[in-house]
């Protein structure tokens, strides 16, 4: 026991304790993503970074640990008026860093509860410059808004706000009400709407169907005429050409004929035969002329006329031989 006392007693244990109380004070490590706002005698004297950093021990000291992560911060649901006095519930979400530990020691009490005090305020300034219906449909515009106002305020304070976010906004009920109403109106006029357009698309669809339909049946109609008409043309060509060709050779025939007969009529033989088909054709129109009427007017000479016809035709024989 005595030992023990002796030992505690002894200066150098002391002087022991002291030194390594005094190196360890002395000695700092500094997590990444940390900032260590140094003050000297009261004074600020510099921001130690992520690593091993040395201090004067009791002289200087950490008088604050700064986070430099990026962080959110919840804004709590405020009342804003429009531009149109239509109060609305509104909250949003706040990302922001500390890009400068010593600023946001020295230049302002509680970085966090500012931003957030600012986000609420310019928020409000924001919807109130806008009417309800324009705060529905601009929430991007809000947000860049109260972004670009809350960069230029918060610089001094060494934080940066790198996004602002509106997560809801809700109206009073009556409004509701109203905007439920309104988009039931909206949606049913539409319908109208679409439903019109299809019925136009519908009779203008029928109505062209109807067009092509006369186009295609006077098309065909025009391609039937014109067929029909190049078919009688061809009809006709064909039987005026058979006539021709019936006509030249009933002429080629006659033709053939009457030079057979003319070549026999020059002989003697051929003039007897002649003479007696004269004769014979005289006869037979006689007949002809008897068998067609009960009564006959005659001059009394008809055996003088048959010979006369038949020396009629001998005669015109012998001319035709003459000339030849």
């Amino acid at each position: 026991m005595e030992t023990v006392i002796d030992i505690l007693l002894t200066p150098w244990l002391w002087i022991s304790v002291v030194v390594i109380y005094t190196i360890q004070r002395g000695i700092l490590f500094v997590p990444q993503n940390r900032g260590y706002v140094i003050y000297t005698f009261g004074r600020y004297s510099g921001t130690l970074q992520a690593g091993l950093n040395f201090i004067v021990p009791f002289v200087q000291k950490v008088a604050a640990d700064r986070n430099l992560k990026e962080q959110s911060l919840d804004i709590s649901s405020q009342l804003a008026i429009t531009k149109d006095n239509i109060s609305l519930e509104i909250d949003g979400i706040l990302f922001m860093k500390v890009i400068d530990a010593s600023a946001a020691t020295n230049n302002i009490t509680d970085y966090k509860l500012a931003v957030i005090q600012l986000a609420t305020t310019t928020m409000r300034n924001a919807i109130g410059s806008m009417e309800l219906d324009q705060c529905f449909q601009n929430r991007d515009k809000i947000n860049a808004s109260i972004l670009a106002a809350m960069t230029d305020a918060t610089q001094p304070w060494g934080v940066q706000v790198t996004r602002y976010e509106i997560k809801d906004i809700t109206p009073p009920t009556s409004i509701k009400e109203d905007m439920e109403k309104q988009m039931t109106a909206e949606r049913e006029k539409r319908s109208v709407i679409l439903t019109a357009e299809g019925v136009k698309t519908a009779a203008i669809t029928k109505a062209e169907g109807l067009k092509q339909a006369r186009v295609l049946d006077a098309e065909a109609a025009k391609a039937e005429l014109v067929l029909a008409a190049e078919a009688s043309k061809e009809s006709q060509i064909l039987t005026a050409t058979g006539k021709a060709e019936a006509i030249r050779l009933v002429a080629n025939a006659d033709s053939a004929a009457l030079s057979v007969v003319g070549a026999a009529a020059i002989t003697s033989e051929g003039q007897q035969a002649v003479r007696l088909t004269l004769a014979q054709d005289a006869i037979a129109a006689h007949k002809a002329i008897a068998a067609e009427g009960s009564v006959i007017l005659t001059d009394g000479k008809t055996s003088e006329n048959i010979g006369n016809t038949v020396a009629q035709a001998i005669a015109i024989s012998s001319a035709l031989k003459l000339s030849e």
